[in-house]
Formats: C-alpha cells, sequence, structure tokens
C-alpha cells in the first residue's frame, strides 16, 4: 500500500470562528487521505480535534497578549514552525487567515521542495484595521503570498480582490466553506401555522463589522413584539445591550454570548439575520440555511450574493428589498430595508415556508464531503 503524503494546516487557534470551524470539519476527511499535522500558534481549542491529528501547539497561552510580546513571539513562531516542517517531513503545508499566510510565505522561501497553499478567508481591502496596515497588506501580500504554490478563497470577490488590488499573481481557485447538515432541522410547515410576532436570530461576533445594531433599529420600526436573540461575544456587547435599553426594547433584544449548542438555538427560531458591512464567507447565514431556517441578509461583499442568488446582480432599491432565489437581500446598513424584509416575511408566511424548503436544498450543495473532495483535488492536482 502506498504510504499517505505529509501534510500540515497552520492557524493562530482553534477558537470559534468562521475559518477554523472549516479547519474543524476538513480534518475529518484529510486523515484518511493523509499524515495530518496541526499546528496552532496559542493554545486555545473550540472545536473537536480527530484523535489521528498530530497537533502541536508552539504557545500555551492565549492570543490576548501585549503587541511587543505578540512581535517576539511571530518570530519565535517562524522558527518553530520551519523546524517542524522539515522534522515532520510535511509534503503539502496548508494555512488559513493573513498571518499565518505570511509565515507560510517565508516558509516556502526557506523550503522550496514543499508545496505551501495559503487561504485568504476575509475580503482583503475591507480586512484591515487601519489604512497604515492596509499600506502593510500590499506591500507584504505580493512579496510573501506568490512565494507559496497556490491559494485559495471562499469567494469570487475575495480573489478578484487578490488579483486586482494586492498583486497576487500564484493559481488561486474558489472553495466554499464545507458544513455537515444538522439533525434538528426546522420543520417548513410550521410557517403555517405561525404567530403574527417573529422568533429573528443573529450568530457572529459583536463588533462594528458585523451591524447587529442594525437589527435592533429596524427591529424598533416594526413596532410589534417580535423578538431578536444574538449569540456571539465582542466588545461591542454594552454597545448593543445600551442600544436596547435607549428603544426599550430590552425584553425583546436577548444578547446570550457564545454558546456551543447554536444549532439548538437556531431550530427553535422562524428567520435568520445577517447585517454586516463585510464578510468573507459568511457560515453562520449558511448554518442558519442548513437547519431551514428563511434568511435576510445584507449584500455585503463576501458571500451573501453567492449563497442567496447564486451570484447573479441583484438590484437592491433604497429603502427596499431584494427576492433573491433563496432568501433576501438588502443594501448594508439600510434600515428601512431591513424592516420592509422582516414584515414581508410576517406578513407573509408562505414566502417563509417556501424559503425555508429553499435554504436546506441550497446547504446540501456545500455538504463536507462534496467540498472536501474539491479541496483534496485542489491539494493534489
Amino acid at each position: 500500500m502506498k504510504p499517505k503524503p505529509n501534510l500540515s494546516i497552520v492557524d493562530i487557534s482553534l477558537t470559534s470562528g468562521g475559518a477554523e470551524k472549516v479547519i474543524s470539519l476538513l480534518l475529518k476527511e484529510l486523515v484518511n487521505d493523509y499524515n495530518v499535522t496541526l499546528f496552532l500558534f496559542y493554545n486555545v481549542i473550540h472545536f473537536d480535534i480527530p484523535k489521528e491529528v498530530n497537533t502541536i501547539i508552539f504557545n500555551q497561552k492565549e492570543p490576548d497578549q501585549p503587541f511587543y510580546i505578540k512581535f517576539f513571539h511571530s518570530i519565535s513562531f517562524l522558527f518553530k514552525y520551519n523546524r517542524h516542517l522539515k522534522k515532520e517531513k510535511i509534503n503539502y503545508a496548508v494555512s488559513f487567515l493573513a498571518f499565518p499566510n505570511l509565515i507560510n510565505g517565508i516558509a516556502a522561501i526557506l523550503n522550496p521542495k514543499i508545496k505551501m497553499f495559503v487561504s485568504e478567508r476575509g475580503f482583503p481591502s475591507d480586512n484591515t484595521t487601519s489604512k497604515l496596515s492596509l499600506y502593510i497588506s500590499k506591500i507584504f501580500y505580493p512579496l510573501l503570498y506568490n512565494r507559496c504554490y497556490k491559494l485559495f478563497s471562499n469567494s469570487v470577490y475575495i480573489n478578484r480582490d487578490l488579483e486586482d488590488n494586492f498583486n497576487i499573481k500564484i493559481p488561486m481557485e474558489v472553495i466554499y466553506n464545507p458544513i455537515e447538515l444538522p439533525k434538528n432541522q426546522v420543520d417548513s410547515l410550521k410557517y403555517r401555522n405561525r404567530k403574527d410576532s417573529l422568533q429573528i436570530i443573529n450568530v457572529g461576533s459583536l463588533n462594528a463589522r458585523k451591524n447587529q445594531s442594525m437589527i435592533i433599529e429596524s427591529l424598533f420600526n416594526l413596532k410589534d413584539d417580535s423578538k431578536l436573540t444574538i449569540l456571539g461575544q465582542g466588545h461591542y456587547m454594552q454597545k448593543l445591550e445600551q442600544l436596547a435599553k435607549e428603544k426599550k426594547m430590552g425584553h425583546r433584544v436577548h444578547l446570550n454570548g457564545k454558546v456551543k449548542n447554536v444549532n439548538d438555538y437556531l431550530a427553535k427560531s422562524d428567520c435568520f439575520v445577517l447585517s454586516s458591512n463585510t464578510e468573507g464567507f459568511p457560515n453562520a447565514l449558511l448554518e442558519a440555511m442548513a437547519s431551514g431556517l428563511p434568511s435576510i441578509s445584507t449584500n455585503c461583499l463576501s458571500g451573501p450574493l453567492e449563497l442567496l442568488n447564486d451570484n447573479e446582480y441583484a438590484e437592491i432599491p433604497n429603502g427596499g428589498f431584494f427576492k433573491g432565489k433563496y432568501g433576501i437581500l438588502v443594501n448594508n446598513n439600510d434600515m428601512m430595508g431591513l424592516t420592509k424584509a422582516i414584515d414581508h416575511f410576517k406578513c407573509n408566511p408562505s414566502v417563509m415556508e417556501q424559503y425555508s424548503k429553499l435554504s436546506i436544498e441550497r446547504a446540501k450543495e456545500y455538504k463536507l464531503k462534496s467540498i472536501y473532495s474539491k479541496f483534496n483535488a485542489f491539494i493534489t492536482n
């Protein structure tokens, strides 16, 4: 029997983010075809790791460290990573997210025989914290990404941005995020007997980019008894709590923090709303659709248009909404458009029932087995 090749994945940690969720799912399939090593810079693990995976953690602390300490950690990570690549005799080395990608780019220079792959998970031009950060990215992305073998992202718009604005020249492909269909799905027939108010849910980090305040404002405009549950944590928690208090909606807005049983909350909800100003590929939206929830999303870059309308152009009027093939789209930060979209669901149970069924069918296209076969072909071809 031909021995399995050695493949590694490197990331900052295995916290509860979208990229980390993708890694955790791919690991389940990768162990069947490869000897897999998982490199983590910090010891934060939210997802289960298959026992067959050789996990190497470079630092036992959490990543929330002062800048100067992080800087020295970065140098240490590079040397440790390079040493372990040789020790484990890695054939294929895959990195996720910007900083590990840059580390992989440097390692590619030092290890020309290893096929290095980088994965961009966010929209690059809108995925930096400042103008200085964007300037630095435009220098180091082409300098180091182009040292690698190939790149994959989870959106056609990410690849286009990398090519047009970051001068990335290596081959690039789109491999969408995989999903495992949940056992507990919404029964689409429930919408036929639905009451007037809605149980709305949003899942994501609490920050300006996710813009959950848009949902609270829109819910206030409805002036009914619809309720909102937000799952996730972040530095905007207090701001969202204050906004709900100012609108006298404390009894209608529930901030439940980070939970592990997200699907249980989805299954008890009526619809999902994604309010982000920017995304890479919204795992939360895909998971909501897999649960059978009819969904409303901002038409942000990138992902929602691909998920909800097959990436076909959507003309969305200001203050209005667009009924896509698999869900409803509104413009970024358009409170009135979102209010009307939610009200449209509330007043049309048959539309919710239809989108519930379509959501499940759409999610099946992203099943783990199917996405993994594309990923495996990307690595080996």
